[in-house]
């Protein structure tokens, strides 16, 4: 039986980062166990045909100083920052994102709407903006921003994205990812092309090769020989008698165990779950991501990082051009693309099927225009894309988190703490888990 003090599920960026700090700061042995034959969870690549592909965006979104000075370590010689060029397609017309602060170049009656709706908000009587606090995110939304913004993008888009009603969503994940432009700002980007950046993604970092693996790769190089185990998945845990059944490898014993596959699935593999825990974990909502990469013939959508489709006549939500991010995703004179489509993690979906409307959509918005000629296609489907945040998920992680303490496991990063997040979030995530980790065996 293999022993460790710390038992690593998942060999993401948290998960990889947690044992990277621990052997950093502690004398603790740890070891990670990844179902993949590479590193990086959903922050992964893959090369094809001169093409890489990740698995859909993934963008460098640095804001701490300490996970800015350790990823551009990892990164260094291999990393160039880039101002986001972002626009949304609606209209057909092409706008710059976010749509709340770019209305200029819709039709004029839109326009009119939009602003129209934007300035009862602000001119609403005060009785009346204390009759109720907003509860869902789409009180929020309409109260933020008005019957126009919300009716012609932000009710449309992210009920295509999140596959449900928002008045079953709570506002906690909307905080930095919806920007909240100040009233001369929307009245400004009504009238004139605005080029201002909003939001918390404004810039970005990009490797210059090898796609975002280089980051999981630079990352795992730092561990320990034999510390990363690939390939090898949990079949089953048991928190009492703290062991762990691996395939292909058997019993591993450990002290302490750090959870970063998605919540849900880790709650499944415990052994003698109490049955309120198995029924909160059942009511866990996520959306799924299918992501369509093309590799074409030709530069498609010269400088554009990525387009948002708010309408449903376009079954994607996000089409995005890793081309755009580093030169080295395509062969010279073709173009890289994502093509993102999000559905219920229940749901059952036809590729083919998402496939076919996604190019005959891709060619009605002339983004495939007819010289690009297609050269390679490729599916990678991600299950547990987007935590859903409704009205039971923070009840059930009142309930799963302390229990899971309680038994000595840590559940953090995007799937194990079950939240919307970025990847210095991950890696900061399991740079703190290590430190309390170290507190408590140390």
């Amino acid at each position: 039986m293999i022993k460790t003090d710390v038992l690593i599920l998942g060999g993401g960026l948290a998960g990889l980062s947690t044992a990277y700090h621990l052997n950093k700061i502690s004398g603790l042995s740890a070891l990670i166990v990844e179902k993949e034959k590479y590193p990086g969870g959903t922050a992964a690549s893959i090369s094809k045909q001169g093409f890489t592909f990740d698995f859909t965006g993934h963008l460098l979104h640095l804001h701490d100083p300490y996970g800015k000075k350790l990823i551009q370590d990892l990164l260094k010689g291999n990393l160039r920052e880039i101002n986001r060029s972002a626009w949304i397609y609606s209209h057909e017309t092409l706008t710059r994102y976010p749509f709340q602060a770019n209305t200029y170049g819709l039709p004029d009656s839109v326009i009119n709407e939009c602003l129209f709706g934007f300035l009862k908000t602000i001119h609403r009587p005060p009785s009346a903006k204390k009759k109720k606090t907003p509860t869902s995110f789409k009180d929020w939304a309409f109260e933020t921003f008005g019957e126009g913004i919300c009716r012609h993008f932000l009710f449309p888009y992210n009920e295509k994205l999140w596959q449900r009603k928002l008045s079953t969503m709570t506002t906690e994940w909307q905080g930095r990812f919806v920007p909240a432009p100040k009233v001369s700002e929307v009245l400004y980007g009504a009238v004139m092309d605005q080029t201002k950046a909003f939001g918390y993604n404004a810039s970005f970092l990009y490797p210059t090769k090898g796609g975002i693996q280089s980051l999981p790769n630079a990352l795992s190089s730092r561990l320990k020989k034999k510390q990363l185990l690939l390939g090898h998945e949990a079949l089953w845990i048991d928190l009492k008698t703290k062991e762990a059944f691996i395939k292909k490898i058997g019993l591993i014993s450990f002290k302490r165990l750090v959870n970063t596959i998605p919540l849900n699935d880790f709650i499944s593999l415990v052994k003698k779950t109490p049955a309120r825990v198995l029924n909160a974990a059942e009511d866990l909502s996520s959306n799924s991501v299918y992501c369509l990469n093309l590799g074409v013939s030709g530069r498609v959508m010269p400088e554009k990082h990525w387009i948002y489709f708010p309408e449903k006549k376009y079954p994607f939500y996000r089409v995005g051009f890793y081309h755009q991010f580093a030169s080295s995703n395509a062969p010279a004179g073709a173009s890289s693309l994502y093509v993102e489509f999000s559905r219920n993690s229940k749901s059952k979906v036809r590729l083919s099927d998402m496939e076919s409307l996604a190019l005959k959509a891709l060619k009605d918005c002339k983004i495939l225009k007819p010289d690009n000629q297609i050269l390679i296609k490729e599916w990678l489907p991600i299950k547990c894309g987007y935590v859903v945040y409704d009205f039971k998920r923070t009840k059930v992680l009142n309930a799963l988190l302390p229990y899971l303490a309680q038994n000595g496991v840590e559940s953090i990063g995007r799937y194990g703490a079950w939240k919307y997040s970025f990847m210095e979030e991950a890696i900061m995530d399991g740079k703190k888990c290590a430190e309390k980790l170290k507190g408590n065996l140390c």
